[in-house]
């Protein structure tokens, strides 16, 4: 998604000539391409997919919507399976319209995680909650904090249901870093994702997120929080940045790339 401007086919062949060796896909540029021929393509560059993004959205009420999301679900499992990944970044959902109960809201995904898990561990895949700052509560996800994403996870063995760590959404929480230990302990950090947070946020607030270094979030401090806590795997750069979707695709890869090696360790 930090470079949706681009076809999968320049997607992969910008990654293969800055030397990137891994990428995180989303479901709907997966979809529009092909999840078979998509998986044939990263396989045969010598690609590696991280996560595939994004399940989620469990907190409907009516028992026929809540049905279709859990629906949803396993073909995403289904295609993170087909991708060769073994994490699905679930956003867990905001409020239903009319509703005021968050503590209904997170207990409806626990129901959907009881019935996914299983499902995710016999296709190889491992579902990863993904706090979302705050501001999102009311319309995307109830799970804020870190916290709250591992009182959900776990309830559920580790090699099902742990969490994604995201920079953008948690450097605001001084709880943050011993969340991370927490979910160190237990191997459930199943991803970790850097943004950089940036002011004036834009309208909507969807879009906000920085470049590497353009904003006020220490990457190397996060990074050795993860790798402290045991964290081993890929580190992601996930930007939702409406300037940078309006320059040149491959521009943008190459100025991620370079700020990506200048900002971790």
């Amino acid at each position: 998604m930090t470079v949706k401007q681009l076809s999968m086919p320049e997607l992969v062949d910008a990654c293969v000539q800055l030397g990137v060796p891994a990428v995180g896909l989303w479901r709907e540029p997966v979809q529009t391409y092909g999840v078979e021929a998509t998986a044939e393509l990263v396989r045969d560059a010598g690609l590696t997919v991280t996560t595939l993004c994004r399940g989620g959205f469990f907190t409907a009420i009516d028992p026929a919507e809540r049905a279709t999301a859990l629906s949803d679900n396993r073909r995403a499992i289904d295609e993170a399976a087909a991708l060769g990944t073994e994490v699905l970044v679930l956003v867990s959902g905001g409020l239903p319209p009319g509703s005021k109960d968050l503590h209904g809201a997170r207990e409806r995904i626990a129901d959907a995680l009881a019935e996914l898990g299983p499902y995710a561990e016999n296709h190889g895949v491992k579902l990863a909650i993904e706090p979302l700052h705050p501001m999102y509560a009311a319309d995307r996800c109830v799970v804020s904090t870190l916290t709250q994403a591992l009182d959900l996870a776990e309830r559920f063995p580790a090699h099902q249901v742990g969490v994604a760590v995201d920079t953008y959404h948690i450097w605001w929480d001084d709880q943050a870093p011993a969340q991370i230990a927490r979910a160190g302990a237990t191997g459930r950090i199943h991803t970790f994702q850097l943004a950089d947070w940036t002011t004036p946020l834009p309208e909507g607030v969807l879009t906000g997120r920085g470049q590497i270094g353009d904003g006020t979030i220490d990457m190397r401090e996060w990074q050795a929080y993860v790798e402290t806590a045991g964290y081993t795997g890929a580190i992601e750069v996930e930007l939702f940045n409406d300037g940078l979707w309006a320059r040149d695709g491959r521009e943008v890869l190459a100025e991620t790339a370079a700020r990506f090696v200048k900002h971790t360790a």
